[in-house]
């Protein structure tokens, strides 16, 4: 069965840092790239950050950059997200997301909320 579990989300300050962590079971993680996605309420779901599966290629939206980093654990099965900085702007239900291009796999967690505010 496959699962995407996210954790770290919560209410921080303006300025302040959390850390995303996703742990994904059931699959061959390390053959998956693997992406950050947020949705703010009212708004579609964006992405913020991939890494590639493998050789740690990361790219980001404009609106993070110099603010997130992406990075994975592949003996750990484990996908993180490092923010600082953090703005009200940046409050948005976070989602983990597995993607895999030969023979296409899609797979999404249940989320996680990040609330920034004073």
């Amino acid at each position: 069965q496959v699962q995407l579990v996210e954790s770290g989300g919560g209410l921080v300050q303006p300025g302040g840092s959390l850390r995303l962590s996703c742990a994904a079971s059931g699959f061959t993680f390390s053959s998956y790239a693997m992406s950050w996605y947020r949705q703010a309420p009212g708004k579609e779901r964006d992405l913020v950050a991939t890494i590639a599966s493998v050789g740690g290629i990361t790219n980001y939206a404009d609106s993070v950059k110099g603010r997130f980093t992406i990075s994975r654990d592949n003996a750990k099965n484990t996908v993180f997200l490092q923010m600082t900085s953090l703005k009200a702007e940046d409050t948005a239900v976070y989602y983990c997301n597995a993607q895999r291009m030969v023979f296409p796999r899609v797979y999404w967690g249940q989320g996680t909320q990040v609330t920034v505010s004073s």
